[in-house]
């Protein structure tokens, strides 16, 4: 907030109503956000945009015709317009998405007295952090910091201030691998390179980290059809349009587990109290479910699974087991007092059902959380897309046939 204060109260700001365009844009979604964007001038437009996260800078202009697309890059003072165009290349969700222009570039030879007064007027255009040394065809030597300009002999040459062991980043790593490259070193911003160590970009370190929450933020909307483009100020018609295929889905996978109850429709009729039971047995089920789907996301996120590993799943199968067998416990006890109430000829047995039938499902959920984000990947879809809709698929199925089976076997 700070930074959009102090851009728009410079002596050339613009209009106060315009002050706040910079965060109404952050608040929208990239389509919404470009046609608010239509509205006001190439100027002010270029000027808000250079204060949002890169990735929605290029997201928001890729809604918008390619004439005025390049009208606004070209009216951006700050010279990242360039790069804006220039990120469009690059996939969602990689280094290459986020970059800014390095501004301050400097040859070898560069003088600091001739570094200093190229500063002062590029501070004027952005906010800088590191300035970057560079041979003439564009390969990274090294950056330096701007606080060493002040120690340093107005004669002395800029290489002899740079570090060259700063961190750089390659334009085709996730925002994941970029995270993890980064996270022990505290520096504002790093350089991006080519393969062959050109730099082609820098990115800000509060960049990645704005934009991987983001990611994060959007994952347990994924879960249940949400997609990470629908924000609070998306319309009515675009929400709908967004979530009611996957709702369209979820009534089909339902239809799947209303079969399996069907298969079993005569041990129902004859024993009524067992519908009572369903619910419950398909809610315990489900949550054990999610649980084990939490974990393998997260551990997705952090980069700790990346294929079908069977002992994730066995683990999420004997915790299943164990939390089947408590549950059980308690649920089995409340069928057999409730079918005793109810006249039940079999009150012992149809509590055994449900303790054993929670077990079966309880670990089948398990391995079900832990398994489908898996194949989703494997697949090449996204891992956290509808996931909640696959499972909540199989435990209904696995929890209400194991049930019924078992009351068809033992009770009928």
């Amino acid at each position: 907030m700070t930074k959009v204060m102090e851009l728009f109260h410079r002596p050339d700001a613009p209009l106060p109503a315009e002050a706040d365009l910079p965060i109404r844009l952050t608040r929208k979604a990239p389509r919404e956000a470009a046609k608010l964007l239509q509205r006001y001038p190439e100027e002010v437009a270029a000027r808000a945009l250079a204060l949002v996260n890169p990735a929605l800078t290029v997201d928001i202009l890729a809604f918008l015709p390619e004439e005025h697309r390049r009208r606004i890059a070209a009216a951006d003072l700050s010279g990242r317009g360039e790069q804006w165009i220039a990120d469009r290349k690059y996939p969602a969700n990689t280094v290459g998405r986020q970059m800014d222009k390095p501004l301050a570039v400097f040859a070898p030879e560069t003088t600091v007295r001739e570094a200093t007064e190229r500063l002062r007027e590029l501070v004027k255009r952005a906010r800088l952090h590191l300035a970057f040394v560079t041979e003439a065809d564009g390969r990274l030597l090294g950056v330096f910091a701007f606080r060493s300009l002040l120690f340093a002999a107005p004669d002395a040459p800029v290489a002899s201030l740079m570090n060259p062991e700063l961190a750089s980043l390659r334009p085709e790593m996730s925002l994941l691998e970029a995270t993890k490259a980064i996270v022990a070193r505290h520096h504002p911003a790093y350089p991006v390179v080519d393969e062959e160590g050109k730099l082609v970009g820098m990115i800000r370190a509060r960049t990645i980290f704005e934009q991987e929450a983001f990611e994060i933020s959007a994952q347990a909307g994924k879960m249940v059809g949400v997609e990470a483009e629908e924000r609070v100020s998306t319309s009515w018609l675009r929400s709908f349009r967004f979530r009611h295929p996957w709702l369209q889905l979820n009534l089909l996978t339902a239809f799947v587990a209303a079969g399996v109850v069907s298969i079993f429709q005569e041990t129902l009729d004859q024993i009524v109290v067992l519908a009572v039971f369903l619910p419950v047995l398909a809610g315990q089920s489900g949550n054990t479910g999610c649980q084990a789907l939490a974990v393998t996301l997260r551990g997705l996120a952090l980069g700790e699974i990346d294929r079908l590993q069977a002992k994730s799943m066995l683990k999420e199968a004997w915790v299943g087991v164990l939390n089947g067998v408590f549950v059980g416990l308690v649920a089995g006890l409340g069928m057999y007092f409730f079918a005793r109430s109810q006249g039940s000829a079999a009150p012992v047995m149809l509590g055994f059902c449900v303790f054993a039938a929670m077990i079966v499902s309880c670990a089948a959920s398990g391995i079900s959380g832990a398994s489908i984000p898996l194949i989703l990947k494997k697949l090449g879809a996204d891992p956290a897309t509808a996931s909640s809709i696959f499972l909540t698929t199989a435990t209904d199925v696995v929890s209400m046939g194991a049930f019924l089976g078992l009351a068809t076997l033992l009770v009928r």
